[in-house]
């Protein structure tokens, strides 16, 4: 029972020292980020590595569909050529809220 109690007492303590520098240290850490991601290099090798997964994303597209072939169902097949259109179109943003550039 003793050693419960004293679990108990420091978790408590824990959670008040915690959260005191807590909430500082959370505004810290996401002022830093934010700092990191407005950076110009990182926000070009962020863009530049987007473009490369959509050519690797396409080069797989077409051999996948040279071996799949017509075994594809027609709802895959519908979705796949609607997205295709929205992104011959510019469609602005992608599902995901990001830019295709």
């Amino acid at each position: 029972m003793r050693y419960r109690l004293t679990f108990v007492a420091g978790l408590a303590l824990g959670y008040v020292l915690g959260t005191r520098a807590g909430r500082e240290r959370y505004e810290q850490l996401k002022k830093s980020a934010r700092q990191v991601a407005q950076n110009p290099a990182v926000r070009n090798t962020a863009e530049s590595a987007a473009l490369q997964g959509r050519e690797f994303a396409g080069k797989a597209f077409h051999t996948v569909s040279e071996k799949v072939g017509d075994r594809v169902p027609d709802s895959v097949a519908d979705r796949v050529r609607s997205l295709r259109e929205r992104n011959a179109t510019g469609g602005g943003e992608d599902d995901w809220g990001t830019s295709n550039t």
